[in-house]
């Protein structure tokens, strides 16, 4: 009862943290709209100005880095525990690496510029052939093991091939588009991408949760949660189905953003009893916020240019990962 209420106390406060962040992301910009004008913009009363700032421009970003952010959380969760490896996260199965291929070829061929969703919509089937891979790649082994080498494999072979666009890219500017893409930003982000991205989102999350009872015999070990009951097999399949379709929706949208998948489980696990069921809600919470927060700072941050949101979470994620690495190495 007391852990129950400890984790309850927790997601309440992570979810006021995600709530204020998603706020603070409404107001602060460039321009400053203050609740008195962000209030009447939503209630359909406010100036024009105001109204396109917040619908056009905030609003779909807004949405996106707290989707986007409790995906990526979510998944890293999810693969820490299933894997058994504190250094898991989306890219450990190739599924970030194989959307963002799909994307630079949308971008090589010239094919985003036919229609916007093109370019999310081949990130996402990418994500899904990666997983047919995978499952080529691992066979009929339920091991962990087996998983990382073949994830390491289609890893591999996606990066191969973003490095092969960009070898053979037309001009400078392709190559300069490619690139900047897999840099990551929710920068002019529409409701087109917000609906992309969701049904994803959605779908992958709850395969994923569904998994809790199962990550928790996993750590008795493969043998240990067979014994419990627990189909190996479907477990992964639910697994990687999840991982491929919804981080596969949401890097089709922010580009490539790494280590939020790998230092949020990493942040909240503390805060728990530790128990691979008990992180992945906050784990989603904490994604959320940790990524608006850093949105929002790549957008008020006094640079010429705005900074790609990738490298902030890059900067941000490699100190505190070490510093918890260093803090909590005895416990695992």
């Amino acid at each position: 009862m007391t852990s129950s209420r400890h984790l309850s106390t927790l997601i309440v406060a992570l979810s006021a943290l995600a709530l204020c962040a998603a706020l603070a992301s409404l107001l602060l910009g460039p321009v400053d709209l203050g609740l008195p004008r962000l209030f009447a913009a939503l209630s359909g009363r406010g100036d024009p100005v105001a109204t396109a700032i917040l619908f056009e421009l905030r609003l779909p970003r807004t949405l996106l880095s707290l989707a986007v952010g409790a995906m990526l959380g979510l998944a890293g969760a999810v693969l820490q525990g299933f894997l058994r490896n504190p250094l898991a996260e989306p890219a450990v199965l190739g599924t970030s690496s194989s959307a963002s291929l799909g994307a630079v070829a949308a971008l090589y061929f010239g094919l985003a510029a036919v229609h916007p969703a093109v370019l999310p919509l081949l990130a996402i089937l990418s994500a899904l052939l990666s997983l047919v891979l995978l499952f080529a790649l691992a066979g009929r082994s339920e091991s962990a093991l087996t998983l990382i080498l073949a994830g390491i494999a289609v890893s591999t072979l996606a990066g191969a091939g973003i490095s092969l666009a960009l070898n053979l890219s037309p001009n400078p500017f392709a190559a300069m588009e490619i690139m900047t893409w897999l840099l990551g930003s929710l920068e002019n982000r529409s409701f087109e991408h917000v609906a992309i991205a969701l049904p994803c989102i959605a779908v992958g999350a709850a395969l994923l949760l569904w998994n809790g009872r199962a990550l928790d015999a996993l750590t008795l070990g493969e043998d240990g949660a067979a014994a419990l009951g627990v189909d190996l097999r479907r477990v992964r399949m639910r697994l990687l189905l999840g991982t491929a379709i919804g981080v596969g929706g949401a890097v089709a949208v922010s580009g490539a953003i790494g280590f939020i998948g790998l230092i949020v489980p990493h942040l909240v696990r503390p805060l728990t009893d530790r128990s691979p069921s008990a992180i992945l809600i906050p784990s989603a919470i904490g994604g959320a916020a940790l990524l608006t927060l850093a949105d929002l700072g790549v957008r008020i941050a006094p640079t010429t240019n705005e900074l790609k949101l990738g490298v902030v979470t890059a900067f941000l994620g490699v100190p505190v990962f070490l510093l918890h690495l260093m803090r909590e190495r005895r416990l695992w």
